[in-house]
Parts: C-alpha cells; structure tokens; sequence
C-alpha cells in the first residue's frame, strides 16, 4: 500500500510557565515554577504535538533555527528529519538548550507520524509490553517533614510500589527526613532518595551504608554526573541491594557511553526530553539492550510511557510531582497510575493527549 504524501505544512511553538503548587527545592537548586515549551506540527489535516521541560530560550530557537528546517519535510521521514535537525544546531553545540529543542520538535515528529497512520505512538513503535511500573518522586527538600510524608505515604495508599524523595541540601537532616519517610510509606514500599550530585564521594560511600539500614534501595546521582570514577567508586562500594542511578543529564549517545564504559552506574537513566527526543530515547534504549543495562526514564511521564513499553530494557518511569502534575493541567489524554503502573490507550493515536488551549494560555510567556 502507497502511503500518502504528507509534507510538514506547520511547526508551532509556544512555551509556558507555571507555578509549582508549593516552593520546590533540591539539593543544589530552588524554583517556584516550571517552564514547558510545547511544539505542535501539521500535516494532512493532522496536528501532532510534543514539548520538553526548559527555558524559554528554546522555543525561540525553534521558531528562528528549526522551524525553516522542517517545514515542508516529509512527516515520515523521523530519522531524516531528526539528522537535518542535528545538522542545523551544529555551531550550537549538541548538548543543553538545542538538544532539548529539538526534542520538542521531534516529539512532536513522531506523534504526527502515529496519527497520520491513526495508531498509537506505541503501536507505530512496536509494543515490547502494554504497560510499566512507575515509581512516585518528589519528597522536595523544602517539604517538611508531614508533607514529605503525606505525599510519599499517598502514592503507597494509591499501589504505587516505590517512592523517591530528595536529600543532600542538608545533609545532617537527611537520616531524619528518611527515618519519618520510611516510617510514613511502611515497609513494603522501596524508598529511593536522590541527592542531585550534592554529596562528596566521602559523604556517598557514608551515607549508602546508613540508608541501607533503613530500606534505601536506590541512590539516585550521590556524587556528580560529572564524576564518573566517584560514580563507579560508589557503586563498587554501595551495599549488595542498593542500585546506583544517573544519567539525566545525557543529551548524546556519547555521554551514555562513556558512563556505561566507565561501569558508573547499575542503571541507566534517560530523558527525552534532552537527549533529542523519541529519536535520542530510542538510540540510549538501544546501547542499554547491547550493554545489558537497565534503563529508567527521568521526569515527563507523559512523553515517556509509549516509549518505555516499546523498549526491552526499561524498567519503570518515574512519575514526578511536578510533571505529572503540568502534564494533567495542560493535555487531556494525560496518563493517571493505576495501581502503580501507567497505561498507554491504544484508541488515542499518537501519544493519546492534546493541548487544553484555553488553560494552557493562562501560563503563556
């Protein structure tokens, strides 16, 4: 059968701000809102949409570099299309600002693609499975001990099965704030912490065999991402049941490379959302199955999900306050857990959600 021709008549982008629902903290940043750049592309009377997590910045970068770049392209064409864009931001660097634009863009690519052949995104793909554990994460470090419990103590009473809380900003608090966590979720529940780098390998290696002791079962970045021997020094010497993780920071195929030759981490974490999309997504899932290293998706669980039930080797997504909760206010279609996994709707093609204009417009910068 002849598909037909579907030339990219219009790439749209807009970026909106919205405030958290309450002061949000890390260990080593602080924010009050978060910003969303949403891309839509139209072909053939279909419109297909896609979006990263970044700054303004990229939504002008999209306008004045990539737009011209793909408009009039073939829609079918998503490897194509992502090289030409590769192409463009050459001068720019790969890393940052113009990776995460282009995967707005290509996100967008590829739920236009989906809709063109009126399927899902992960019946275009290919489905590996129908469905994917996720793991609850929030627990922000300007959260007070009752509301870092009652969060994480929420996502256990819904059946989600793992939580993930932040620590590192003061590290003398952090066995406190994980004792009341533990204590709140029960014992049942696997308990994840993440300390965004903040920690010297010295304070890692310290404090991996203290968490233990209270359940932790994975220690999300305890040294930089920059820091791949600290890395492999925690992991080598982290208790047997505790998984090192990183990888959120990855915006190429190299930098994931170089973090699995270096034996830094027991698994994988990627983002969509900067490593250039689906396009990006796709390729780290691909080098994690030749390595036999798990893969977990970071933040945007939306874009996420039909990716992660394609590929063999992930494992959950993780389902962040913040995202999840932009996610539902700008896009009906936006995926609800249910009894601690999320679930693709085979009937809704492309990633199944379309963009509330009228409450997205609240927020437009």
């Amino acid at each position: 059968m002849k598909r037909p021709e579907a030339a990219i008549r219009k790439l749209s982008v807009a970026a909106y701000k919205v405030p958290t629902d309450y002061p949000e903290s890390d260990a080593t940043l602080e924010w009050n809102s978060t910003t969303i750049v949403v891309v839509t592309a139209e072909a053939a009377a279909k419109t297909g949409v896609g979006y990263t997590y970044a700054d303004a910045a990229a939504a002008r970068l999209i306008h004045d570099l990539l737009v011209p770049v793909i408009e009039g392209r073939d829609a079918f064409e998503s490897a194509a299309n992502w090289s030409a864009m590769l192409s463009a931001i050459r001068n720019l660097g790969r890393s940052g600002i113009a990776s995460m634009a282009i995967a707005a863009v290509d996100s967008a690519l590829w739920d236009l693609k989906a809709r063109l052949f009126d399927v899902s995104l992960l019946d275009l793909i290919g489905a590996q499975r129908r469905d994917l554990q996720i793991y609850g994460s929030g627990g922000f470090t300007s959260y007070d001990n009752a509301r870092l419990c009652r969060q994480l103590a929420g996502w256990a009473e819904q059946g989600i099965g793992r939580v993930k809380m932040k620590i590192g900003r003061q590290p003398d608090r952090d066995l406190e704030r994980i004792r009341a966590a533990r204590g709140a979720i029960g014992p049942g529940v696997e308990l994840f912490v993440d300390a965004n780098g903040a920690y010297t390998r010295k304070q890692a290696l310290d404090a991996a065999e203290k968490f233990a002791d209270l359940g932790v079962t994975w220690f999300e970045e305890p040294v930089s991402s920059n820091d791949l021997d600290g890395l492999r020094l925690v992991r080598d010497r982290a208790p047997a049941k505790m998984v090192i993780a990183a990888g959120e920071y990855g915006y190429d195929l190299p930098y994931f490379r170089r973090m699995m030759d270096c034996g830094a981490v027991d698994v994988l974490q990627a983002d969509a959302s900067r490593c250039g999309g689906p396009n990006g997504f796709l390729r780290a899932a691909a080098l994690c199955e030749a390595r036999s290293m798990p893969l977990s998706a970071h933040c945007c669980p939306t874009l996420h999900l039909h990716l992660c039930c394609a590929v063999r080797p992930a494992i959950h997504l993780e389902y962040f306050h913040d995202h999840a909760r932009i996610e539902h206010m700008l896009f009906d279609g936006a995926p609800a857990p249910h009894h601690g996994v999320l679930r693709p709707d085979p009937s809704r093609p492309g990633m199944g959600i379309e963009l509330k204009l009228l409450e997205a417009q609240k927020y437009i910068i």
